[in-house]
């Protein structure tokens, strides 16, 4: 799964390094361009692969030697990298030979990697994978799970728990406001219970003779065909008895536009109320109610709008669907259910009873209230379990089910596999967010992360691609939008698990082990082991210290050590040239060898005790930088800090020259937001700051002799 999107960044990203390390690739460049131009190619095949590496095992394994020959590219294209320009600095003869001798080597495994895409790209055809635009077929599996959401407003539940007041809401909106033509929408995750309320509101007696003669209901789904839809309505809104047969076959033979031309002119004079059951995207939306693209305000020419009170009702896992069909009307947003509706719930469908549990076996009733607990709140899930555990009420079947919980409700091939619901989510994401989304099964659950961090590893990974990337800020926005986008669409709060098949581990993240202290030798471990390591997380891990080893790390990119108890960093982290983000906290003092990370973009380093010299004006990408002395900061030249956008200053203020600190601060021509903390000792002066002219966000921490007017800040504080 998502092997399409992680072979794309890597590729991509392999590409970007070809352009802007040509320097060093001198005597490869042309093996390692035809490298990149056979993996694109590959690229072409991978998305048709994706989609049938689930149902066969072969396809499987020849993602995975795609995706490891990928991984295996970038690895030599960095590992000669770094190698040729630590000989650059190196000006002995023997250097020359060094560098003849680096070329063979790589030569020969790039061309090693060449012969096995040849041997993978051979292997294809025989597994019948065809080019993206060969055929865009739906696999069996995919179908079979759109069978199994298939809905229909006549199997309402009989029972209904937990969802009456916004039953209520729901017909209210339906049957009262305002008369122009609204789309109602209920918004939330996959098995959340939208379609079940859908049925209830559909069939309620208020609505049903508010509606009373144009009610029509049609499951739309993630491969949203609008001739099926248009064919759904007409069934119910037109052909009703046998006696219409032959307007149904007249009806049958019209093309796609003009079943939703005959659609439009029959709803055009009445009072409607159509329910679209399942709606995934807007361009969903626009084709089933033809909306102009280029007139968004256009409310299609399919449901008219004849200020007659008329009424639509979507269900949608993504709210942005629900905005974009109606501007003017709010989602009504589903919420998982409370402890006691959950149990209620489950009683309903295991005891058949939800007003008398308290007559059955105490020891079934504690099983129960255990396993509804895992459900979270979903109804779904306590759906799927009550009516399992309804069939055996023995003590034997429910301690098994108890202790099998995940297997069970991931069952497949039935409605009670809830995972095969829910996998339709991340079906239809699109192949950008499918390895951000993968990427939060890496902690546990109800870990709370922050979105900084998670922005950080996301770009670490390389899972964020930027049209600008000299524009690196631009990264951290758009990891913004990918996160946004994954709330929208109600799936921040799902578990995904994902299988490893790379034996090549690139992210180690350490999560709270108590009062455990991780040893040196277990670092060592890491630092032998797994040499190709973007990310290493042990923020919360209690350190002994840092070995030297962790300088190997070289293809690193996210170091994360905050709150661990250390106290000094190895002098062999200066080695990390790839590390785009040091994360650490409360260090005695900081090894002047940071001006050496000339990738780092992201640097905290927030509690130093000591105020010692430290070197950062070589850091041309950095954009973020947090904890710096003043007395450190002022020794620098901020001049060639171009890329900086946020800087957090702490210290003694009274060691620095007030004049030429803020002429310092006002070179720094991007930067947007500036923190600065005096020490408890330690006191600001009168402070001239109108000279920052790009300034948008201030503040300031500690004492202040006189407050400046307010002709002298900033000129652009927020």
């Amino acid at each position: 799964m998502a092997t399409e999107a992680l072979v794309s960044f890597a590729v991509e990203r392999l590409g970007d390094k070809l352009i802007q390390e040509a320097k060093f690739l001198k005597g490869v460049s042309r093996q390692a361009d035809r490298l990149h131009r056979d993996l694109r190619a590959m690229q072409c095949f991978l998305e048709e692969a994706d989609k049938k590496q689930e149902e066969d095992s072969r396809v499987r394994n020849w993602v995975s030697d795609i995706r490891e020959a990928v991984y295996n590219a970038e690895d030599i294209i960095d590992m000669f990298i770094l190698n040729a320009q630590s000989l650059r600095r190196n000006f002995f003869l023997k250097c020359g030979f060094k560098k003849l001798i680096n070329r063979y080597k790589v030569g020969k495994k790039i061309e090693a990697l060449q012969l096995g895409l040849l041997d993978i790209s051979n292997r294809r055809e025989a597994l019948g994978i065809k080019n993206i635009g060969e055929g865009r077929s739906r696999s069996a599996k995919n179908q079979m799970l759109q069978g199994l959401r298939r809905s229909s407003p006549h199997a309402e539940e009989h029972v209904f728990v937990g969802l009456e007041k916004e039953a209520d809401e729901l017909v209210n909106q339906l049957i009262g406001g305002d008369l122009r033509r609204r789309v109602i929408s209920l918004v939330g995750m996959g098995g959340i219970g939208k379609t079940t309320l859908a049925k209830k509101v559909y069939n309620h007696r208020q609505v049903v003779e508010c509606f009373p003669d144009c009610r029509a209901w049609a499951y739309v789904s993630t491969y949203c065909r609008p001739r099926d839809v248009y064919m759904q309505l007409i069934k119910q809104l037109v052909c009703t008895s046998t006696k219409d047969q032959q307007v149904l076959e007249m009806v049958e033979k019209l093309q796609e536009h003009e079943l939703g031309d005959f659609l439009h002119e029959h709803l055009k004079e009445k009072r409607y109320l159509i329910v679209l059951d399942d709606v995934w995207s807007c361009r969903d939306w626009n084709c089933l109610a033809k909306v102009s693209g280029n007139d968004p305000d256009c409310l299609g020419n399919v449901f008219p709008d004849g200020g007659n009170g008329s009424r639509l009702l979507l269900t949608t896992r993504d709210k942005d669907v629900a905005l974009h069909a109606d501007a003017r009307s709010t989602p009504q947003e589903m919420q998982l259910l409370s402890k006691q509706k959950s149990w209620n719930l489950f009683c309903g469908k295991a005891f058949l009873d939800h007003d008398d549990a308290d007559r059955y076996p105490r020891d079934l009733v504690q099983l129960g209230r255990e396993m509804v607990d895992k459900c979270n709140g979903l109804p779904l899930a306590i759906v799927v379990l009550g009516g399992l555990l309804s069939r055996d009420m023995s003590h034997t079947e429910w301690r098994k089910v108890h202790d099998n919980i995940n297997a069970y409700l991931a069952k497949e091939g039935s409605q009670t596999g809830i995972m095969t619901v829910l996998n339709l989510s991340y079906i239809d994401l699109p192949s950008y967010l499918k390895p951000c989304f993968l990427h939060l099964s890496l902690f546990p659950e109800d870990y709370v992360i922050s979105t900084r961090k998670l922005f950080l590893l996301w770009i670490a990974e390389g899972f964020v691609l930027s049209a600008e990337q000299a524009d690196q800020q631009s990264m951290k926005v758009t990891a913004e939008v990918y996160l946004n986008e994954l709330i929208n669409r109600n799936l921040i709060q799902r578990y995904a698990s994902v299988e490893h098949n790379t034996p090549y581990l690139r992210s180690l993240l350490f999560f709270n082990l108590g009062h455990e202290i991780c040893r040196i030798s277990q670092l060592d471990f890491i630092g032998k082991c797994f040499k190709v390591l973007r990310v290493l997380d042990l923020e919360g891990v209690k350190v002994e210290s840092l070995p030297s080893i962790v300088g190997t790390l070289i293809h690193l990119r996210y170091l994360g050590l905050r709150h661990t108890g250390l106290k000094l960093l190895p002098l062999s982290i200066g080695n990390l040239r790839s590390l785009q983000t040091l994360d650490v906290n409360n260090l005695k003092q900081v090894p002047n060898v940071i001006w050496k990370i000339q990738n780092m973009r992201y640097l905290y380093m927030e509690g130093q005790k000591y105020d010692i010299p430290l070197k950062i004006d070589t850091l041309e990408n950095l954009q973020v930088l947090s904890g710096k002395t003043f007395k450190q900061w002022i020794q620098n030249n901020s001049s060639k800090l171009t890329c900086l956008r946020k800087l957090k200053l702490e210290g003694r203020y009274e060691l620095v020259e007030g004049v030429e600190f803020w002429k310092s601060i006002a070179k720094l021509r991007v930067l947007k937001s500036l923190y600065l903390k005096a020490s408890e000792e330690s006191s600001f002066p009168f402070l001239a700051m109108d000279s920052c002219l790009y300034l948008s966000k201030l503040d300031i921490k500690g004492h202040m002799q006189k407050l400046s007017e307010i002709f002298q800040f900033p000129p652009n504080l927020c």
